[in-house]
């Protein structure tokens, strides 16, 4: 019997991955990580009740931690900070999701060498892609947003896992995840960091469950792992952000998009967000994909909200768009406080300009059409060798130390110097595989 330890288990994707596992008591012996609330309490009790142990602690304990690593034959590290909560608390954000996965490598290390490791990461972690540039893979530089610690936080968790030495370990990079709780999530005003016509390639909570179990079996081939992977829903699944809005609110009921919002309330800027050229690679392996149809999947969504959101079809739009605005314009996250503040250096981040915020175009006039969605191949197809890891270097306008073995090592360390001075160890795999760069430049660049 396989034995698993579960981070992040009362999350979306975590309590998605225990329904999956849990199918399987005879293949499986599931531990979780869980803080001693009342509410996960509530939600672990009917998993208990089936045989899941429950370790009560949190992500930055050493001890609990250990308690989970120590016999554990796979490590699914899903547990977190994320979004919204992520946007409002940056520092413990940083803190808890660098501090956590610090933790579980030195777990791994000291007393389970041969546990492997899963790491769910982030599309965040690609920063910005604006149409027509909507395309994104695995080996793409990793450039988070400005100002998004979350992101900055998954890259330097994914960067410390991928050069730790550890034996065994795989970064699944996560997409938008559908689940009923996104509508709750309507009243923060991160949801007008997303530009309109920006694009996600989401995917389904229960998709994202069946994933991790699927890891879990046996018949995972052995080059599936040290590897990275983008998980996405497939070209089904992939939205621009206004017909994402279009669907979910049609599947509440509300008006559509033109009749609630207004242009100048989203950012146009500045935001993660890229369709995956390379996402059916890792359903090609571990066929997770339900291949549900999207608005087929809206109405599900919909039958799972909480009562008072079928209420939705009898309030006016202009109600709605009076309590959006409001929204939009709270304190500290709302562009529209931004603006309110004068603000300059949000402003200019989120639209570039005042005048780019100006001269945004209202509804009849905003470009609205799908971009390209035929998915191009793949290009990251640099070899993984001495030569390609001093192309990549010298591309990004860095130094890298000469003691590199002509018969390459991807998973050994390297000194590397960026363009600003800053000192930093790499791997082939984390470079080239990875998109991997300077921890410091990016900090900078995020302004963390």
């Amino acid at each position: 019997m396989k034995k698993i330890f579960l981070t992040g288990a009362t999350g979306v994707m975590g309590m998605e991955g225990m329904k999956e596992i849990v199918k399987r008591p005879k293949d499986y012996r599931l531990t979780v990580l869980a803080r001693p609330s009342k509410k996960n309490k509530k939600k672990l009790k009917i998993f208990i009740d089936r045989g899941v142990d429950v370790i009560w602690g949190d992500l930055l304990d050493k001890d609990s931690i250990d308690k989970g690593v120590q016999q554990a034959d796979i490590v699914l590290h899903v547990g977190g900070m994320v979004s919204p909560q992520a946007d409002w608390n940056p520092d413990k954000t940083i803190k808890i999701n660098v501090g956590s996965i610090i933790n579980i490598v030195d777990s791994v290390k000291r007393l389970n060498p041969d546990a492997k490791v899963v790491y769910i990461g982030s599309v965040a972690q690609y920063g910005s892609y604006e149409v027509p540039y909507h395309w994104g893979e695995c080996g793409d530089l990793m450039s988070p947003a400005i100002f998004d610690a979350y992101a900055f936080s998954k890259v330097e968790a994914e960067r410390i896992l991928v050069t730790s030495g550890i034996k065994h370990w795989v970064s699944l990079r996560q997409t938008g995840i559908l689940h009923s709780g996104l509508l709750l999530k309507s009243s923060d005003p991160i949801s007008f960091h997303v530009p309109i016509r920006g694009v996600l390639e989401w995917i389904t909570a229960e998709d994202s469950g069946r994933l991790l179990e699927r890891i879990c079996r046996d018949n995972v081939p052995d080059e599936f792992w040290n590897n990275f992977y983008n998980i996405g829903g497939g070209k089904n699944f992939r939205l621009t952000n206004y017909e994402f809005e279009s669907k979910i609110l049609k599947a509440i009921g509300c008006p559509p998009p033109e009749k609630i919002f207004e242009t100048k309330w989203f950012a146009t800027k500045n935001f993660h967000g890229c369709w995956f050229k390379d996402s059916d690679i890792l359903d090609d392996i571990l066929h997770y994909r339900e291949d549900i149809d999207p608005e087929q999947y809206f109405h599900i969504m919909k039958s799972k909200t909480p009562w008072y959101f079928k209420l939705a079809p009898l309030v006016p739009a202009m109600v709605i768009k009076a309590f959006m605005r409001k929204v939009a314009e709270k304190n500290f996250l709302g562009p529209l406080s931004w603006l309110n503040n004068e603000n300059k250096e949000k402003i200019d981040v989120a639209f570039g300009s005042i005048d780019g915020w100006e001269n945004i175009p209202d509804w009849d006039r905003i470009d609205l059409s799908r971009p390209n969605d035929n998915n191009p191949p793949a290009t990251n197809k640099l070899l993984m060798n001495k030569d390609s890891v001093f192309e990549v270097v010298k591309e990004r306008g860095g130094d890298v130390s000469n003691d590199i073995d002509d018969d390459l090592n991807p998973e050994k360390l390297f000194d590397v110097t960026c363009c600003l001075g800053h000192k930093f160890k790499l791997n082939a795999k984390a470079l080239i595989a990875g998109g991997h760069w300077c921890p410091e430049c990016m900090k900078i660049n995020c302004k963390i």
